[in-house]
């Protein structure tokens, strides 16, 4: 039995979800959990403003959107752009190549940068990839255009929750990057939504048209609102940064552990969103952009839970609540591999899948904001950039690997990195 999807359902449902899911974030965060932030190199203030809290949230899933916009087009992309199904997953690899530049290279600016003057760079140089997108005419175009988008949208969402935490007074960091943080998640979800519903109602060019829109949209309230913060005098020179950054790796095991997990369950959760649309748009199925992307809103729930994983985390729990986790992200592929038959199973799937992914990746950059709280931002980039080769070969390996094996292959794939995971947990939690 084939299930339709209304095209405007999707859109009537964000604003429901918007406001459900910011609303399980304030509540998540009433306590933030205890900081140190000695060798600050400002002076914090008292408290931030709600208003403030929201537009870093806001801002910061606006950016992240950017880099995923592209998963339910692939098999548009692919046609109007002569791409086979076993390399279209290039298209989403360049925006991850993109992201691993921006996290070894634009990120650590925030650290000897005016961050304001920064981000105000960094979202009309993001309006102008966007652009460029939506006017390619060839694949080469198309993929530096889409690298330019990773690179750009990266550092705007990192540099962001980085802003966050350093414009936060001591008591309220946990809550504000919290609130960044589940920005980022709304964005993630939301952005297969925005893209498949826009695409099926003018083109998939206008969804990036769209999104320049809003960036620029964005561009006024953050040059206005978000606070000046300068770097300190005698800030480390740009070179001495970016080397002291594989000092860092070498040192922190803990960043090493939890890199490699990231690293894993991110290539496991894009294998599956980007080998989705192609069985769901094809026959039998059939199912419109807008039906495919409206599955993003399912894993609000996986969203919604997992904004609790730090204060797990904050309680003396980061190791049960990895276990957890990573138990859900294996066991979620078994009614994923149902989907031909049942779309309750794939329901039930995408939430346990959001939902381990996601509070594993709280509890990992919980335990690692806890090693060096004068690096935080290096942290970050260094985390993340194991974050981006995880999706970026997720992608590549999940439509090469339907091209030979189907949905049945693409399951059994994802059920093996899972299962990786799980065992590197296990050998290294001591």
């Amino acid at each position: 039995m084939k299930l339709h999807f209304k095209t405007s359902s999707p859109i009537v449902h964000i604003g429901f979800v918007l406001k459900l899911e910011w609303w399980a974030l304030m509540e998540a965060s009433v306590d933030p959990a205890a900081a140190s932030s000695t060798g600050a190199a400002t002076v914090r203030p008292a408290g931030m403003r709600r208003g403030l809290v929201l537009l870093f949230a806001v801002a910061s899933g606006s950016s992240v959107a950017n880099v995923y916009y592209a998963q339910p087009l692939l098999d548009v992309l692919a046609q109007d752009f002569g791409i086979g199904h076993g390399t279209v997953g290039g298209v989403v690899s360049a925006t991850q190549v993109g992201c691993a530049l921006a996290l070894l290279l634009l990120v650590p600016l925030g650290d000897r940068m005016d961050r304001r003057r920064l981000m105000a760079a960094q979202l009309l140089a993001l309006v102008v990839a966007l652009v460029a997108v939506a006017m390619a005419r060839s694949a080469p175009a198309l993929l530096a255009s889409m690298l330019g988008v990773g690179l750009l949208g990266t550092a705007m969402t990192q540099g962001l929750i980085a802003y966050a935490a350093s414009a936060a007074a001591a008591h309220e960091q946990g809550r504000v990057v919290g609130a960044a943080q589940g920005g980022v998640f709304v964005g993630l979800l939301l952005a297969r939504v925005f893209a498949g519903a826009v695409s099926d109602l003018a083109g998939w060019r206008s969804v990036y048209l769209c999104a320049a829109g809003l960036m620029l949209a964005l561009a006024l309230p953050l040059w206005r609102q978000l606070p000046t913060i300068t770097a300190a005098p005698g800030a480390t020179s740009y070179p001495r940064l970016i080397a002291s950054m594989a000092a860092l790796l070498r040192r922190e095991r803990v960043l090493q552990v939890r890199g490699l997990l990231a690293l894993l369950m991110f290539a496991a959760f894009n294998i599956f969103w980007s080998a989705l649309v192609l069985p769901l748009s094809a026959p039998p199925h059939g199912y419109s952009h807008t039906a495919i992307g409206a599955l993003g809103l399912v894993g609000a729930a996986g969203a919604l839970a997992a904004v609790r994983a730090g204060r797990w985390v904050d309680r003396g729990h980061g190791q049960r609540t990895s276990a957890a986790a990573l138990a859900l992200l294996l066991l979620a592929w078994w009614p994923l591999s149902l989907m031909e038959r049942s779309l309750v199973a794939l329901v039930i799937g995408i939430v346990l899948l959001d939902l381990g992914g996601q509070a594993l990746h709280v509890t990992n950059q919980s335990l690692i904001f806890r090693t060096r709280a004068e690096a935080h931002g290096r942290l970050v980039g260094l985390y993340m950039l194991f974050y981006a080769v995880g999706s970026g070969a997720g992608a590549i390996a999940a439509t090469a690997t339907y091209a030979q094996a189907g949905w049945r292959g693409v399951c059994l794939l994802g059920a093996g990195v899972s299962l990786l995971a799980l065992a590197f947990w296990r050998a290294t939690r001591g």
